[in-house]
């Protein structure tokens, strides 16, 4: 048995997070669905509209040629790398790449690459020159890391070689395109000791952001700045259902502020290339619930994301193995997500961790509505969210440090919080109210 000791560290003592991450929100884009002809210059025409909307990081998933051996669908995984210092002809080349990264650059953007650290495809070249690299059965044959995934080989990170292979060719992307960090995929498959390792030699390059597709404090202690939000997504699921309630959103974040420090950073969403593709878009999994619950990522402590679509309200599951281009349509959600991604930028009671305020409950006499307030100094907000299908009446109450004059983010009305304020809130509705 693990004691929990284990994972009661102070704040990280060997990295800290980049500067520009304090007030920073994160953008999923997969390039070969994002537009008709997946490649790198067409995202390109992109980026004004996405700097309009507010986006700060863009995570760019996997980029590296796509192995051909045991490949899937047409198109194959972007998961199944054939190579870890070339690019997938079918997006451009590297100087196209280089090329959008500079122009995210000058745009105020950052980029961080989808790397992957736990397989290679089953044809990377590195199962011919290293084969001791890789985890083999009984038979002497390369297995993949889980039955299902055939379409990739299991490294072995017994295989210190291995080590020092991956963090080149990290650095390799740092100094020849100058991307700022990484999306490192399935890091609980990957040794700790590892990240470890990666972030302490990364940094001396270029000061890194470095996101953990994993959930607990050992990997914020073991060289990652933001962990994955899987148990808010499913407690939201659940609460879409009407399986969970807000009682279980408050036990949620007790939980969290007892293993974690306030410097680690949590990614909150409602859907990512996984989510949408296996599990079904936030509409097949949230209903009408999207909006509030897209709200609740946005204002808790933590780095909210959005995926590719989810501005145009996609509810579609986009296909992983072969082309399905996103339906962009008019973008009915863009003004939506502009908000939400202005407010997080320039209001420090959203910053993230040390940076961002402390969240306080608000009591509202109804479990089917979840109110909180965060502070940062001067400023304060106030969020209500009708975490219900069904409308309710609540009765606000508000303590002395809440009184005092508020915007409506959406409505742009004012209203004046004091004493105990009644509210009818309907089905699934939501409301932030930032102090004047």
């Amino acid at each position: 048995m693990i004691s929990l000791s284990l994972f009661s560290f102070g704040q990280n003592d060997f990295y800290t997070h980049p500067d520009w991450a304090r007030n920073s929100s994160i953008y999923e884009v997969n390039i070969r669905q994002y537009t008709p002809q997946g490649t790198f210059k067409a995202f390109e025409a992109s980026l004004p509209r996405l700097k309009e909307m507010g986006v700060d990081i863009l995570w760019i998933m996997p980029i590296y040629p796509i192995g051909e051996k045991n490949r899937k669908g047409s198109l194959g995984s972007y998961y199944a790398v054939k190579d870890y210092q070339k690019v997938n002809p079918e997006f451009g080349t590297l100087d196209d790449f280089k090329e959008l990264v500079a122009k995210a650059h000058s745009m105020g953007f950052k980029v961080i690459l989808d790397w992957v650290a736990n397989h290679s495809a089953p044809d990377n070249f590195l199962t011919v020159v290293h084969p001791r690299w890789y985890t083999h059965d009984s038979t002497g044959k390369i297995i993949p890391p889980v039955p299902d995934w055939t379409d990739v080989a299991d490294f072995n990170y017994d295989q210190k070689g291995l080590w020092s292979y991956q963090i080149e060719s990290m650095k390799f992307w740092i100094k020849n395109a100058d991307v700022d960090g990484f999306r490192c995929d399935v890091a609980m498959m990957v040794p700790l000791e590892f990240w470890k390792e990666v972030r302490t030699q990364l940094d001396q390059t270029k000061k890194v952001f470095m996101l953990a597709e994993a959930e607990g404090p050992e990997f914020n202690r073991n060289g990652f700045d933001m962990t994955y939000g899987w148990e808010l997504l499913n407690l939201m699921n659940k609460i879409a259902k009407g399986e969970k309630n807000t009682e279980d959103v408050v036990q949620y974040l007790k939980r969290t502020d007892s293993l974690y420090t306030k410097n680690d950073y949590h990614m909150y969403f409602t859907s990512n290339h996984d989510e949408n593709s296996w599990n079904g878009s936030e509409y097949e999994r949230m209903g009408d619930a999207v909006k509030c619950l897209d709200v609740l990522c946005f204002t808790l402590p933590g780095m909210p994301l959005i995926y590719s679509g989810q501005e145009s309200a996609i509810s579609n599951r986009l296909k992983f193995f072969d082309k399905d281009s996103v339906a962009w349509k008019d973008f009915p959600l863009q003004k939506f997500y502009q908000s939400l991604l202005a407010l997080k930028k320039s209001n420090p009671a959203l910053w993230n961790g040390t940076e961002g305020g402390d969240l306080q409950w608000l009591q509202t006499g109804n479990k089917g509505v979840l109110a909180f307030t965060r502070k940062k100094g001067s400023r304060q907000v106030v969020v209500i969210l009708n975490l219900s299908n069904k409308p309710q009446s609540v009765q606000l109450n508000s303590p002395q440090q809440l009184e005092g004059k508020y915007k409506d983010l959406f409505t742009s009305t004012t209203t004046t919080l004091h004493g105990i304020t009644n509210r009818n809130i309907n089905s699934w509705d939501y409301t932030i109210l930032v102090k004047e």
